[in-house]
């Protein structure tokens, strides 16, 4: 069963794209990716789907019902998470808190002391005084505490120190394994890596590809950056070699092939520097982008 099923959902703001012809299926269970460079699409689409928004055109469904005809009987059943997170400055965390679980029918009061705990976030004080990372925080108990069937995360580690991403993780596979469907956007390409089973890359509003979170991981990008002792000619006829650039007696390029090959040939080089890095989202996807694969 396809708890997310979107049909050539577009959205455009006057003449301007927002997006195009999405076509996505998400099965119950899953862990989702939504990957792509900021701008890309990714909140308009989660938007449109939560009929925050309405689409231009096509159409879309959460749990099989129509997402603009039955979003009051959908959102009893989401947590949603936004990229931005503002609140009444006036009110207590807890407050707040407590007053969002009204929405939803049960006693939550429980879930909401347990998720702050877990989380480190303190009820008692005013939203006013949070940094973003603790109103990141509370954004997260709310999601969370009517244990949704389905959560919708857009770029939803934005604010989290390292350590407190790792938790919230480890809190979305223990949901997971519950068997909430989870749909998370980001342009962080190893926070996907981590914990989504499927992803869609998204540029410019469109689909570019979906694919199992396996054959992305079997596909190993860094970034090559080689600063040579001299300025002369340098021979690099490998496969896996994308976008090399040269300036001077620096050479950059992303590698996907055999490591152990690349680093053969540069032993035989007089090399001053040798850098190999995680690469950016955008530097990964670069080949589909230039190659248009659907």
């Amino acid at each position: 069963m396809n708890i997310i099923e979107t049909n050539s959902l577009t959205k455009y703001y006057g003449k301007a794209r927002g997006i195009i012809d999405v076509n996505l299926e998400i099965g119950e269970g899953e862990i989702f990716g939504f990957i792509g460079p900021n701008g890309a699409g990714k909140s308009t689409a989660i938007r449109t789907i939560l009929n925050f928004i309405h689409p231009t055109s096509g159409s879309a469904k959460i749990f099989d019902l129509d997402c603009v005809k039955d979003s009051k009987e959908i959102r009893k059943h989401i947590g949603y998470l936004p990229s931005e997170v503002n609140y009444y400055d006036d009110m207590k965390v807890g407050e707040l808190l407590n007053y969002s679980a009204r929405f939803y029918k049960g006693n939550y009061k429980d879930n909401i002391q347990k998720l702050s705990q877990r989380l480190e976030l303190d009820l008692n004080k005013k939203i006013d005084d949070l940094s973003l990372g603790n109103k990141k925080k509370a954004a997260i108990v709310q999601a969370l505490l009517h244990e949704p069937k389905l959560l919708i995360l857009d770029e939803p580690t934005s604010g989290l120190d390292p350590l407190m991403q790792n938790i919230f993780f480890d809190l979305l596979r223990e949901e997971n394994k519950k068997g909430t469907t989870i749909f998370f956007s980001s342009h962080i390409l190893s926070e996907v890596q981590k914990l989504c089973h499927k992803v869609a890359i998204i540029r410019e509003g469109k689909i570019l590809k979906v694919e199992t979170i396996d054959n992305l991981r079997n596909n190993k990008f860094k970034n090559i950056r080689i600063e040579l002792s001299k300025d002369k000619e340098l021979d690099l006829d490998l496969s896996g070699i994308i976008k090399k650039e040269r300036r001077h007696r620096e050479i950059k390029f992303l590698f996907n092939g055999n490591i152990n090959e690349l680093l053969l040939k540069l032993s035989k080089i007089q090399i001053q520097n040798l850098w190999i890095e995680e690469p950016a989202l955008e530097d990964v996807f670069m080949h589909y982008y230039e190659k248009g694969e659907e």
